[in-house]
């Protein structure tokens, strides 16, 4: 198998305020605060999901309605339902905390942030969606205590952020090269990359999440899966895997049902076909554990499991798996709480 290329070089993050949503940012430039009482521009009707909404108390989540109050719409290619942070801010955080999307896209769950009064971290390699992002926040609740922050900047180099100062993390990251969202552009883009390579990256975002995320906190990713040559491509189990190589715990795993996926009626169009349409994503919710936890009681929710796995044996599929495991896995070192360790 050849060997990956892996990409060493990930640009620092640089802050963009909401005065440059109005020209376009065109580049990624460090920019002052606003000056107090900029106006804001987007008038908002409803601040939050129907009343009868009531958060989801299952592993199974379904959302026929994407959901479209405030500022929230389905015109960004692949953005996630509303519903979906709404539902990790509400378990896991209280009012006041600060929750990170390190790949924000039009900036989804900074709206819901904003909504429930949390301290939001938005971050994209794409400069044009931190524009569309700081356009979609452009709206007044009234409660101007809490604070957000957008950024350009690459997920795998959150160098603006110190260690352990997140409550939560909710992203959705591109699923490898399924959706090209800056058209292979911008180096670095973990949209424009192949499966094994894209895996291999996602082990560094897993790096990155668990430095800059509290102990005892939680980190949420969904992720959904693919296929080729006619044949299931399980993308979301090698991000898990490698989240759990970067010292997380697995909390949840939950399944997300997809409504009206664009790509899957673009391609597939005809009634009937020798495998089933994906329909699905995972969630999943990882857990960073505490100093003091017993580790060995999680074995199973842990990087232990992959030992599990790996005392059976070997693929029987010459050369493919095994390399492709080996190479993600090189260097991988469970988490030790101290110094950033990168």
């Amino acid at each position: 198998m050849a060997k990956l290329k892996i990409i060493l070089d990930y640009p620092p993050m640089k802050l963009v305020a909401r005065a440059e949503a109005s020209r376009g940012i065109g580049a990624a430039v460090a920019t002052v605060s606003e000056p107090v009482g900029t106006p804001y521009r987007t008038r908002v009707s409803a601040f939050g999901p129907p009343m009868d909404y009531e958060p989801e108390s299952t592993t199974v989540w379904s959302f026929p309605e994407r959901g479209s109050w405030a500022t929230h719409n389905g015109t960004y290619r692949g953005n996630w339902s509303p519903y979906v942070p709404r539902n990790l801010i509400l378990k896991y955080t209280v009012e006041g905390d600060t929750v990170l999307d390190q790949m924000c896209g039009s900036g989804t769950t900074l709206v819901e942030c904003k909504l429930l009064g949390r301290n939001g971290i938005g971050v994209d390699i794409n400069p044009q969606a931190v524009d569309l992002t700081l356009r979609n926040l452009d709206f007044d609740t009234g409660d101007r205590r809490h604070q957000t922050r957008v950024y350009v900047g690459d997920s795998r180099n959150l160098n603006d952020i110190q260690n352990e100062s997140v409550d939560l993390i909710a992203t959705h990251p591109p699923y490898a090269g399924m959706i090209a969202y800056s058209r292979r552009t911008i180096d670095g883009d973990l949209s424009a990359l192949s499966v094994p390579i894209f895996t291999t990256e996602m082990y560094q975002v897993a790096r990155e999440c668990i430095r800059v995320l509290k102990p005892g906190k939680y980190c949420g990713i969904l992720i959904g899966d693919t296929r080729k040559h006619l044949h299931y491509v399980p993308i979301s189990f090698l991000v898990e895997n490698v989240f759990l190589k970067a010292g997380f715990l697995i909390k949840e795993d939950i399944i997300k049902l997809q409504w009206k996926a664009k790509g899957t009626r673009e391609r597939w169009r005809g009634k009937s076909y020798d495998f089933y349409k994906i329909a699905h994503e995972h969630l999943f919710v990882f857990r960073k554990p505490k100093a003091e936890e017993k580790l060995s009681e999680f074995k199973l929710s842990s990087c232990g499991l992959l030992s599990v796995v790996a005392s059976v044996g070997g693929c029987s599929q010459t050369g493919s798996a095994d390399n492709l495991l080996r190479d993600v896995g090189a260097g991988a070192q469970p988490f030790t709480h101290g110094p950033d360790p990168r």
